[in-house]
């Protein structure tokens, strides 16, 4: 069983592939006879592909985690917008202080954001439910009132 290559077996073998003396020219242009040369070759190279696909991972993830971090702040950046246009009017920045019974409190943003869901959603059902009568029940119901 081969050992895992370190890190520092990784860097030499990248730079033998990019430094122009790392392999000699002879071996570019004429081919290797010999198998056990070839498969070292093929070894190397191999383990250099690892090496950048373990770099490529690590980019990726890290601009993954920048973009969350973007969405992160421009949520809040919405959010803090959001507090201060509920603040009543004239109050400016002093209805913002946290002793001040008519501002906004973060900490119930969960539980506003629920209590808008669940009326905009009784909203939506009562429209379904008047668009779903049929014209004949809605007469009835007007003869009915009269």
């Amino acid at each position: 069983m081969t050992k895992p290559p370190m890190p520092q077996e990784m860097f030499e073998l990248w730079q033998k592939m990019v430094n122009p003396g790392g392999y000699p020219l002879q071996s570019l242009m004429f081919p290797v006879l010999d198998a056990k040369e070839i498969d070292r070759k093929i070894g190397e190279l191999a383990t250099v592909e690892q090496w950048l696909r373990a770099n490529l991972n690590m980019l990726q993830m890290s601009i993954k985690s920048l973009e969350y971090q973007r969405a992160l702040l421009k949520g809040g950046e919405k959010f803090s917008q959001a507090l201060r246009d509920q603040a009543p009017p004239g109050a400016g920045a002093e209805a913002a202080t946290p002793g001040d019974p008519a501002a906004p409190n973060p900490s119930m943003w969960g539980w506003d954001m629920f209590a808008k869901a669940g009326q905009d959603a009784m909203k939506a059902h009562q429209q379904a439910m008047k668009a779903a009568t049929p014209p004949a029940a809605k007469a009835k119901r007007k003869r009915a009132a009269k």
